[in-house]
């Protein structure tokens, strides 16, 4: 691809104007008769940071950019490393943008397969979460994975580079892509290792609970960090808003109190959101729910029923409708809070039904069809 250059020139005249330039900031360690040694340019890069001149600072940056491109891999990896480095802690949300911009021509301007790429991609997520731009370089986990699938960056790599999505979304106020991001850094564990997340495992479960829009949690038990803190209250805790109703939240509050407000969870959060999970719970097993029924095992007066099946109805996990005249809700389908064994063999079951109805379609199609033909040949 086509890259900025700091001025029309070839490399060496490329670094010969760099190694004056940053001589000219009082840099010491680059010398004019010594300019082919890219790695003391870029081990100044940083000097170019200038407040009111930004311009300068990015025309300075692209142009060893231009420069990095062209090393071969074995050399470029280090040298690139460091130029990271410099440009990782920008001293303004100014020159983090010049950083972004800068570290984005490198990533596309380097080979797909270089395995460079992850540690520029790297820099670019800490960069873009200092600065609150994360919806420049990262949208969702699939692209991310096409990204850097070429350069093949190993688990370890992976589990560093979550962690940074983590935090730089969550500075960036994206909670949902950071709980997603977190739960992705959680399957990365085996068996094995599992315990080292056993800390990162219970943000992602507090984090979860207190979120007001995620009602579906069983998946975060399969996780191997998860299955690490079996036993613990806050996997009690978790299990309770997997697969239990109010009531019993409400006596693992009543008996657990200190340790649920211990969390920073709050209770009348946690009430709105087992009240919506309890209300999906009946929905399974039943299509008719009557008003009673849903003040008794909701808990709540009778003229706060038809706000509360509002507000469910408005999170789209229930599909139903209220019939007021005679004081139930009629259910036309609902989300499972868990999806286990038996349900994959409900959906099964379903399908191979459908098919079975497509087919009898399709053959009494095909019998009009074959019919009328022959009507029309006779006719002839």
């Amino acid at each position: 691809m086509s890259l900025p250059a700091f001025i029309d020139l070839t490399v060496e005249e490329q670094a010969t104007e760099l190694c004056s330039f940053f001589k000219a900031l009082g840099a010491s360690n680059v010398d004019d008769d010594q300019n082919s040694d890219l790695s003391n340019i870029v081990a100044v890069a940083d000097l170019c940071f200038k407040e009111g001149n930004e311009v300068e600072s990015e025309g300075v940056l692209n142009s060893i950019v231009s420069m990095l491109v062209l090393l071969p891999n074995e050399k470029a990896e280090p040298i690139i490393t460091t130029f990271c480095q410099k440009l990782a802690k920008p001293p303004s949300n100014k020159l983090g943008l010049v950083c972004l911009r800068v570290l984005s021509v490198l990533f596309h301007g380097l080979d797909p397969v270089s395995t460079t790429r992850y540690t520029v991609y790297h820099t670019l997520v800490q960069v873009a979460g200092q600065v609150e731009q994360m919806k420049t370089v990262f949208t969702d986990l699939d692209k991310m994975r096409t990204q850097l699938g070429p350069c093949k960056p190993n688990n370890e790599q992976m589990q560093k580079l979550l962690r940074s999505l983590h935090e730089a979304l969550l500075n960036s106020r994206e909670s949902e892509l950071a709980s997603k991001v977190m739960v992705e850094l959680l399957s990365t564990y085996t068996t094995e290792n599992a315990s080292q997340a056993r800390e990162e495992a219970q943000r992602c479960i507090v984090a979860s609970l207190a979120d007001p829009n995620t009602f579906l949690l069983d998946h975060l038990l399969t996780l191997q960090p998860v299955k690490v803190l079996e036993g613990a209250l806050l996997h009690d805790l978790l299990t309770v808003f997997v697969t239990e109703k109010l009531s019993a939240y409400l006596k693992f509050y009543e008996e657990k109190k200190d340790f649920v407000e211990g969390l920073g969870l709050k209770h009348e959060q946690n009430l709105r959101k087992m009240r919506i999970l309890t209300f999906m719970q009946l929905a399974e097993n039943s299509v008719e729910l009557p008003f009673e029924t849903l003040e008794k095992q909701l808990q709540l007066t009778e003229d706060q029923v038809e706000e509360f099946v509002l507000q469910v109805l408005k999170t789209k996990l229930v599909r139903a409708r209220m019939d007021q005249l005679n004081k139930k809700v009629l259910v036309s389908s609902t989300m499972h809070r868990t999806f286990g064994k038996q349900h994959w063999q409900q959906l099964r079951e379903l399908l191979t039904t459908w098919r079975g109805h497509l087919r009898q379609v399709k053959d009494s199609m095909l019998t009009i069809v074959n019919e009328q033909a022959e009507l029309l040949a006779q006719q002839s």
